[in-house]
């Protein structure tokens, strides 16, 4: 089973999607158990304080090392800690296959205007980042995270095939175009190589559309970068 441990500042902001279909689902197959500790549950101040005002002067508020290092040596994790924060690494779905494979997952989520440095440099284990764009908190990102390595876990979805056609799943290529009943809507019809029954003439198809939407859409993936 893998653990997947999530620290924040907004614990109930996991209340909702962790109750909800994969998730959900990975839960009751006893395949995932999910930890949401509450930032402030690791202060020792009446106000409960997370942040404070940056070193050297600017604008916005900074949240503090000392939760961060406190909730995590209470977790006492063996797999990796990561910090969602914009600074990091691109996440990417190799790394997805190497936290499903972890014993466990710890995900800290950054808010405010930043994260004190020492929790990156001395506490995480790796800094991911879902992009090139800033989002309110790590949350988003957390959830994202956990969503693509759950769905990987063996009996979070019915059909492991479903999985194995996904974009990157194998080559890090986009998927290949997908169509359903009815063969025919508002004039617009499906490709004639669908509906031949030739299977291998449709993998080769398949094969080929995935090569050219990779190659118009992300030219980085089809060349390999």
């Amino acid at each position: 089973m893998l653990r997947i441990n999530i620290v924040t500042i907004f614990p109930s902001f996991f209340d909702g999607p962790l109750a909800l279909s994969i998730p959900k689902r990975a839960r009751e197959a006893g395949v995932v158990e999910y930890r949401v500790v509450d930032l402030r549950d690791h202060t020792h101040d009446k106000h409960r304080t997370v942040d404070d005002v940056p070193y050297g002067g600017g604008s916005g508020m900074v949240l503090k090392p000392e939760p961060f290092f406190e909730a995590v040596d209470a977790l006492a994790p063996k797999g990796p800690v990561v910090l969602l924060s914009p600074r990091g690494r691109v996440f990417r779905h190799q790394d997805a296959v190497r936290y499903s494979m972890a014993k466990d997952l710890t995900l800290l989520c950054g808010h405010y205007k930043d994260v004190d440095q020492r929790v990156a440099d001395f506490l995480a284990t790796e800094e991911i980042s879902l992009g090139d764009f800033v989002l309110s908190g790590g949350e988003i990102a957390a959830l994202s995270i956990l969503d693509a390595v759950v769905r990987l876990l063996p009996g979070a979805l019915g059909d492991h095939d479903s999985a194995a056609s996904d974009s990157f799943y194998e080559e890090e290529l986009l998927s290949s175009p997908s169509y359903t009943r009815p063969p025919e809507y508002r004039g617009h019809g499906i490709p004639d190589v669908l509906k031949s029954g030739d299977h291998a003439r449709i993998a080769a198809w398949r094969r080929a559309e995935a090569e050219r939407i990779s190659r118009e859409r992300r030219p980085e993936l089809w060349r390999g970068d």
